[in-house]
């Protein structure tokens, strides 16, 4: 009898033991997430946060998007966790237009909006009925008719939010510029390439990847001061989730905000998220 109490003790143990190794193996807090950025600058900064997080017991998986549309469509389906392409103006307006029910986490960094010409070298030297080439993305349009409109070149109506103005909102044109916004943002590059004596208006994510320099190569150039700040975005059910949330810290990280400064030669400006 007491060899057989002996045995079965020893296989008790050996179950606790390998209950518990098991408890070790699955028990390490380590989490995954996915988040879906434009390749340029948005997966480049997800790139260098990863190892950061892995020692902070995250996997950063980066889906990568040339578009505007995608990465908010895969966030709703829930295919994504978050995403970090957008400006806070284009988030608001996609939420209200496709009842999106995101939020933010935070402001990451800016990328100043440029506006570019092939051929005109001044502002002074831009004619009469020149051309100014926009995206469709009408969150954009006020930020560029405000660089327009500091510049001299036109002039907008005095009680219209800036953010939210359009062409239909200039009161005076002096020039007769004309404005075109039937283009995807991706396709501004290749407008800047072969439209000879025209405006053209590039977010800096874009023109990087067509390796212009915004700040040697824009014509005219948004200041640090814009309120477009990127953010990344989550579904509201998920603006606690602790890995979402520490994958911001980090991007707040001095770490990670000297990269971009370094990275971008200041072409893309951070913000330590109170924006």
């Amino acid at each position: 009898m007491k060899k057989i109490l002996a045995f079965v003790s020893v296989l008790v143990l050996l179950a606790l033991a390998a209950c518990g190794g098991n408890d070790d193996t699955s028990g390490n807090n380590d989490s995954e997430i996915t988040v879906g950025a434009s390749s340029v600058p948005h997966a480049q900064i997800l790139e260098e946060a990863k190892p950061i997080l892995k020692e902070k017991g995250i996997t950063l998986n980066i889906e990568e998007y040339q578009d505007y549309v995608l990465p908010n469509q895969d966030l709703a389906s829930g295919d994504l966790d978050a995403n970090y392409f957008q400006h806070i103006p284009y988030l608001n307006q996609q939420k209200e237009e496709l009842g999106y029910n995101f939020t933010h986490l935070g402001g990451i960094h800016i990328e100043p909006i440029g506006i570019y010409s092939k051929t005109i070298e001044s502002v002074d030297d831009i004619s009469k009925g020149t051309e100014v080439i926009m995206s469709r993305s009408v969150a954009d349009h006020g930020r560029i008719l405000s660089l327009l409109e500091k510049e001299g070149l036109i002039k907008l109506a005095e009680d219209v939010d800036k953010v939210e103005a359009t062409v239909d909102d200039i009161v005076e044109n002096p020039k007769n510029l004309q404005f075109s916004s039937d283009i995807d943002a991706a396709l501004l590059p290749d407008m800047y390439q072969t439209e000879e004596n025209a405006l053209v208006a590039i977010n800096t994510n874009y023109a990087i990847g067509a390796e212009l320099n915004p700040m040697e190569d824009a014509l005219i150039l948004e200041g640090e001061e814009s309120p477009y700040v990127n953010v990344v975005a989550v579904q509201k059910e998920n603006k606690d989730n602790e890995a979402l949330n520490t994958l911001v810290d980090v991007l707040h990280s001095d770490e990670i905000q000297n990269f971009i400064l370094e990275e971008f030669d200041g072409a893309i400006v951070p913000v330590d998220g109170k924006k």
